[in-house]
């Protein structure tokens, strides 16, 4: 998934880590990592700074935890969906299936609702054919430019 994003030019990447997105920010956190990564204090301070490097003309990534997702909105609707600064992010669907901490349960259950709210396009990741799910969630996003979430269920 790192290769879809990095060759169509997605060379910033930020956010909050999560254990189902370690994977993702174990290359992220190497030395030899050709990204730049900009570790976040919170997803919507993530936004904040993807969305200063979007207006500067970068391709940046913001990735977050679904909890962060719920904080976040203010930043999306007030800012990014109205000033048409469009992002890819990558959130990690904890609490979909139930097994997971209390805390997660109802961000869980109601994470695909609550995009379609906002008109927020979303792509769910394929691990057995993660680059295919990249492409679809990269498409969504360059159509129209729009933000458009990947959402990861299980670890990567």
């Amino acid at each position: 998934m790192f290769n879809a994003l990095f060759t169509r030019g997605h060379s910033h990447f930020t956010g909050v880590p999560c254990s189902l997105l370690k994977g993702f920010f174990r290359l992220l956190e190497d030395p030899g990592c050709p990204a730049s990564y900009i570790p976040a204090p919170r997803e919507d301070s993530a936004l904040g700074v993807a969305s200063g490097l979007a207006v500067a003309g970068a391709r940046p990534v913001v990735l977050m935890q679904n909890s962060g997702l719920g904080y976040s909105l203010n930043v999306l609707t007030s800012f990014n969906l109205i000033y048409d600064v469009h992002l890819p992010i990558v959130v990690s669907w904890r609490g979909h299936d139930g097994n997971d901490a209390v805390e997660h349960d109802v961000i869980g259950r109601e994470l695909t609702r609550l995009l379609d709210v906002f008109g927020i396009p979303w792509t769910v990741l394929d691990n057995e054919h993660p680059e295919d799910s990249a492409e679809a969630f990269l498409k969504q996003y360059d159509s129209g430019r729009s933000t458009a979430v990947l959402i990861v269920r299980e670890g990567i």
